[in-house]
């Protein structure tokens, strides 16, 4: 996909230097700040994993509050194509961790396993459209919803 009015020619987002440079200093930056939580609110083997757990739901608020205030903000491009990237995928997917869920849920008790499983797909999307109607209440006049 190119980018809008620099025809045929030009690189695909993923493929611009800036780009890539801004996703890796957003991934390091989110990667860092899941390990300060992790660190600080270690996962005790048998229990609920709640740095892991809080750092997924969080994450899926972020990212519905960032992709609809961004959408709702006009085309995907320029400096919101740069946001999305850099914030969105960057530092959100750094600090989101599909794969320590997925450790964390395949040594857990089963009960606690298939709990903690359910529970985590079940909040992070509540809390993504939580984040996305959040972007649509402050994109309205005067930040009130109509209806």
């Amino acid at each position: 996909m190119t980018t809008a009015g620099q025809g045929s020619r030009a690189h695909p987002a993923s493929r611009r230097p800036g780009i890539l440079a801004l996703v890796a200093a957003g991934g390091a930056a989110g990667t860092l700040a899941r390990a300060l939580v992790e660190q600080v609110f270690p996962a005790r083997a048998g229990q609920w994993p709640w740095a892991t757990f809080g750092i997924n739901v969080t994450g899926a608020f972020l990212l519905g509050l960032l992709l609809q205030t961004l959408a709702l903000g006009g085309p995907d491009t320029g400096w919101r194509r740069s946001a999305r990237l850099g914030l969105g995928t960057g530092v959100l997917g750094g600090f989101t961790t599909y794969s320590t869920f997925a450790v964390e849920t395949i040594r857990s008790p089963a009960l606690l396993a298939i709990t903690y499983a359910v529970a985590t797909v079940l909040l992070g999307g509540l809390a993504a459209a939580a984040g996305m109607r959040v972007a649509q209440r402050r994109a309205r006049p005067g930040g009130v919803a109509a209806g």
